[in-house]
């Protein structure tokens, strides 16, 4: 498909005039929530099949033929181009699709944050989606589980041919809590209770998998969580349920910190039969700001990921949400506002800002000065960033990517999956 960067002095008309796409399906495919005056910089995917390139100064058949790896007598055939040497400034030239790859993604859902709207959110995506994970069945100290208003999701996701994947978590009063962790780790007597809960639930609602989620766990509880999902994956198999585990984003197996120390990149890829890595929160409402997911930091991860773990083991983690910081950043000071792609342009238009991009971290961001004069950061995802994702899951050949996490996501992102990928259904 057609990435467009609208430029000053773009209207919605004049870009489905350059791609000769209809004005109305333009608008509703990608969902544009200022139709009446776009912000510069904002992106647009135009859903055909294949993209158009305009020739620049310079440029040749063969330049543009090495730009989109085909050949310039390719180009020469499919545009109908008699004379190649002849190739005007702003000639429409089009590229054909690549082959898509198969790939199997997922998506968390929260039915905390998204309440009644859960299996509606579910019900509009999940046909891009092999796995939906619900976020969470919350670890108590007893044994037992907390459960979650789960049951519109699962079915929403049955409905849309995906597979619903039960989350187990050590979430305490809102947070992940080591102690919980420590509690349940060094006592088999309450893994079972809990294994053996999970599985019932597992068995009455619908679920075909179990994916733990326990954080902050500390280098004390790293052996004690390897074998706690080595029991959990024995009971699993008894009952042909999948195991996965999400895991912090390390680029070293002996990486410091409490979020890190206790997540074995190798055992996990011995045991699970896929691995959530949480390639995301780099930029944090607690931190400075910065791009939440940017590329170059992700890559290292997953690079470190590979001599560890089974590319078809391997998921990356996508963030369908922004930042919003109110500068001057101070440690420990105020956070920063979490906000969605869609409100994002809606701020940049409000307060009449051009959105900018940095190639480095490949993710879009801006300024703005708000009524009280303060000074603002916006860090989000656009389709050029989720472009360079998809293109790094496939430099890479892992087994895919999921979201964090549904909800605030936008059309962009599922026009280019459907452009990029098949998704791999197993009902």
């Amino acid at each position: 498909m057609q990435i467009h960067v609208v430029k000053s002095g773009d209207t919605l008309w004049s870009i489905s005039k350059m791609y000769s796409f209809p004005l109305d399906q333009l608008i509703a495919e990608n969902n544009i929530p200022n139709p009446s005056s776009l912000v510069i910089g904002q992106t647009l995917v135009v859903p055909i099949w294949g993209q158009y390139h305009f020739v620049k100064k310079g440029e040749t058949l063969y330049s543009i033929g090495i730009l989109y790896d085909i050949s310039p007598f390719e180009l020469m055939r499919i545009n109908g181009i008699i004379n190649p040497f002849f190739l005007g400034i702003g000639t429409r030239l089009y590229i054909p699709a690549k082959p898509r790859f198969q790939i199997n993604t997922a998506g968390y859902v929260d039915p905390k944050i998204t309440g009644v709207r859960s299996g509606k959110e579910v019900d509009k995506v999940a046909e891009n989606l092999t796995y939906v994970n619900i976020f969470t069945y919350a670890a108590n100290r007893d044994g037992t589980l907390t459960p979650t208003d789960d049951t519109s999701s699962i079915n929403s996701t049955y409905r849309q041919g995906a597979l619903p994947l039960m989350v187990l978590s050590n979430f305490e009063n809102g947070t992940f809590t080591p102690e919980l962790a420590t509690d349940i780790l060094t006592n088999p007597i309450l893994q079972d209770k809990l294994l053996n809960e999970s599985i019932k639930i597992m068995k009455k609602k619908g679920y075909q998998g179990l994916d733990f989620d326990f954080e902050y766990l500390g280098i004390e509880n790293k052996e004690r969580y390897n074998a706690f999902l080595r029991k959990a994956k024995n009971k699993l198999k008894e009952n042909n349920y999948f195991i996965s585990t999400a895991l912090a984003p390390k680029i070293s197996a002996d990486q410091k910190g409490t979020l890190y120390e206790g997540h074995d990149y190798k055992a996990n890829g011995e045991i699970v039969d896929f691995i959530f890595f949480m390639t995301y929160e780099w930029g944090w409402s607690g931190g400075p700001p910065m791009a939440v997911s940017p590329i170059n930091k992700v890559e290292q991860v997953l690079q470190y990921a590979l001599t560890e773990v089974p590319k078809d083991k391997i998921m990356m983690g996508i963030p369908l949400y922004g930042y919003d910081w109110t500068l001057p950043y101070v440690k420990g000071g105020r956070w920063a506002k979490s906000i969605g792609p869609q409100d994002a342009i809606l701020l940049a238009k409000k307060y009449n800002v051009s959105i900018e991009y940095d190639t480095i971290s490949q993710s879009p961001y801006f300024n703005y000065y708000d009524e009280n004069k303060k000074k603002h950061e916006v860090w989000f995802e656009d389709a050029r960033s989720i472009q360079a994702k998809f293109d790094l899951v496939k430099k890479l050949g892992i087994k895919g990517f999921f979201y964090w996490v549904l909800g605030r996501d936008f059309p962009q992102n599922w026009l280019l999956i459907k452009d990029n990928f098949i998704v791999k259904k197993t009902i």
